[in-house]
């Protein structure tokens, strides 16, 4: 039948006559039907006839009986298809008709991205945005999204040479080719590529924004715990999954920056492993993934200069070399403050998109002029005790919700890991039981997360990660790889603490809090595990539970300080300003959550900032509620 050869394409010649179909090159004899019309060309003259093309693969006769004009090859002509004989010959006859009417027919069928599977080795059309062009030593390769997946078109010039050289990222395009596997992979072998322009573009633009939107849409998920604190933040994390996927359906790669402790990783490792299955499941390229998405641990509490330096390097670098677009930027565990902004504006003379998900102390209005989205549990009056690790979790299960199963421990490690006393913990302890995992395993597991990013430093560490959070596949591994680590880290807190206790000065406030200070830098181990910061926590904790009493600790250095409180009402952001005006020249900045923070500066105005730290101590309420439940 004529409708199933896609003659839907007229450009009309008359007002309302006969249709006369004009096939493109490709097209084949499933594309003919007896009694329709056809533009023809001679190829070939005879005695009895002449030949006629009307395509580069359907030939056939038009006998001199029904020939009415005299013809040489190159002539072009009307025809119609008067039979097809069970030989597979094809006989025409001259056809003059009135007022005739253009159609132009594709060879294939037109097919979504998300159907391809099912059209192997057959001729498609697949009309979509060019969301990546990358260049290969044979083919060029166009990476076309159609809302529903991304699939590579090979189009083929001289070898290294570029295809199709009008045609950029952001174009839309018809191809035209046929559906073939390479490397277990599905990808187009491009016989035509056409770029859409005026109205015919704006109703593909139309379309592609409709599926866009519709597979974007994340899965509807329950929270693993029922927790009013979170039904707001549950809310918003349906919007971030939004954006995730819509980026991976965009062919925008993501950055994944997050805090490299054991609440940074719980958050960050499974939203990787839901978003690899979701760019697996969208993108024809098998190697979509590894190009996509990239997990990167920071060291401190923001998003340092070097780290962006790097990143925006490697973007441009990327964009050049592998056409793709410049990244969206996800921060995880970080990311909420205003040391953060330098940052974000460099990343913003480059538009690059910058979504949040951090449980610090935010300052929201030097950040969010700069985010696309932030979701942070203080912005809705809750505190650093959800932690971006139970937050995280939710936001990989809306992504892809079949992790659920392999991921109901890790809130709980994620909590333990920043000493978390939330309402919820409970009831994630509780679940983590119900996975097989016990209190203690979750302790251990969160020591040898935290061992293992301080060796790691700026690698990611994905396989030995997901191995300790028992997401690799292998548990007896798994048991044994965490048994080892937290043996490991255990034994070495012990040695750093048992060295720095003998040389802690203690003072009585004039609040009554404890205060205790050292200088990790003189008298504790460097460039080894634990780091400062945890030295000091674990040095905090003694003291509390020897005292029993509110309790302040301070471990610095030449040029930093960390800070660690229970039961005294501070507010680090706060000092930390109010720092930066009392003593300039100081370099004052840091800050983290109102119990829990650090503090840097200039080495030669370290007795000034300390001095004044505590005073501002000594002036602090006390409040048994107020507990250091985090080790940054």
């Amino acid at each position: 039948m004529v409708p199933s050869i896609n003659a839907g394409e007229a450009s009309s010649t008359g007002a309302a006559g006969p249709t006369v179909y004009a096939l493109a090159d490709g097209c084949t004899f499933a594309d003919v039907e007896e009694g329709a019309l056809y533009h023809a060309t001679v190829n070939g003259v005879v005695e009895y006839g002449v030949f006629v093309d009307i395509s580069e693969h359907v030939s056939g006769l038009v006998h001199d009986s029904v020939l009415d004009g005299d013809y040489a090859v190159g002539d072009e002509l009307t025809v119609e298809l008067a039979e097809i004989r069970e030989d597979g010959d094809l006989s025409f006859h001259e056809a003059d008709p009135t007022d005739p009417v253009t159609a132009e027919v594709r060879h294939g069928e037109d097919v979504g991205v998300s159907a391809l599977s099912d059209a192997i080795g057959q001729a498609v059309h697949v009309e979509g945005e060019v969301v990546g062009i990358k260049q290969t030593g044979g083919p060029t390769l166009f990476q076309l999204g159609d809302g529903s997946g991304v699939v590579p078109a090979a189009a083929f010039e001289e070898a290294g040479v570029r295809a199709h050289p009008e045609v950029e990222i952001g174009d839309i395009v018809r191809v035209t080719g046929d559906v073939e596997t390479r490397e277990g992979a599905i990808q187009i072998e491009v016989d035509a590529l056409e770029r859409l322009d005026g109205e015919e573009r704006d109703e593909v633009c139309e379309r592609l924004e409709d599926r866009l939107a519709e597979t974007a849409v994340p899965t509807e998920t329950e929270p693993l715990v029922e927790w009013e604190a979170f039904e707001p933040i549950h809310e918003e994390l349906r919007g971030v999954a939004r954006q995730l996927r819509r980026a991976v359906l965009d062919g925008r790669p993501i950055r994944m920056r997050h805090h490299a402790d054991g609440d940074g990783m719980c958050a960050s490792v499974p939203v990787q492993l839901a978003l690899q299955r979701f760019i697996s499941e969208v993108h024809e390229d098998s190697q979509a993934p590894q190009h996509l998405l990239r997990r990167l641990p920071s060291k401190a509490p923001y998003y340092e200069m070097e780290d962006m330096t790097r990143d925006l390097n490697y973007a441009l670098e990327d964009q050049e070399r592998h056409g793709q677009k410049l990244p969206l930027l996800l921060m995880l565990d970080n990311g909420s403050t205003a040391e953060d902004t330098p940052a974000y504006r460099a990343l913003a003379q480059y538009e690059i998109p910058i979504v949040v998900v951090d449980h610090h102390h935010p300052d929201p209005e030097a950040v969010e002029p700069l985010l696309d989205a932030h979701v942070n549990p203080y912005l809705h009056d809750e505190d650093y005790r959800i932690t971006t690790g139970m937050m995280s979790v939710e936001l990989a299960r809306m992504i892809d919700p079949s992790l659920t199963d392999e991921l109901e421990h890790v809130p709980a490690v994620a909590g333990l890991a920043d000493r978390s006393q939330a309402d919820a913990m409970g009831e994630y302890l509780d679940l983590a039981s119900e996975a097989g995992y016990e209190e203690t395993d979750l302790h251990d597991i969160s020591e040898a997360l935290d061992y293992a990013a301080h060796w790691l430093r700026y690698d990611s560490g994905d396989a030995v990660i997901e191995d300790i959070l028992n997401l690799g596949g292998d548990a007896d591994r798994h048991r044994e790889l965490v048994e080892f680590l937290a043996d490991r880290a255990d034994r070495d807190v012990q040695r750093q603490v048992d060295d720095a206790l003998p040389h802690i000065d203690h003072e009585l406030l004039s609040n009554d809090a404890h205060l205790y200070r050292v200088d990790v830098d003189e008298f504790a181990h460097r460039f080894i595990y634990p780091a400062p910061g945890k030295t000091t926590g674990e040095i905090h904790d003694r003291k509390v539970q020897e005292t029993g009493d509110p309790v302040i600790t301070i471990g610095f250095g030449p040029d930093f300080a960390v800070l660690r409180s229970d039961g005294v009402r501070l507010d680090i952001p706060e000092m930390v300003s109010e720092l930066t005006e009392e003593l300039p020249g100081a370099g004052v900045s840091g800050g983290g959550h109102l119990v829990v923070g650090s503090i840097k500066f200039v080495p030669g105005a370290r007795e000034d900032v300390l001095d004044a730290l505590v005073e501002k101590m000594s002036d602090a309420e006390l409040d048994d509620d107020l507990r250091s439940t985090l080790v940054d």
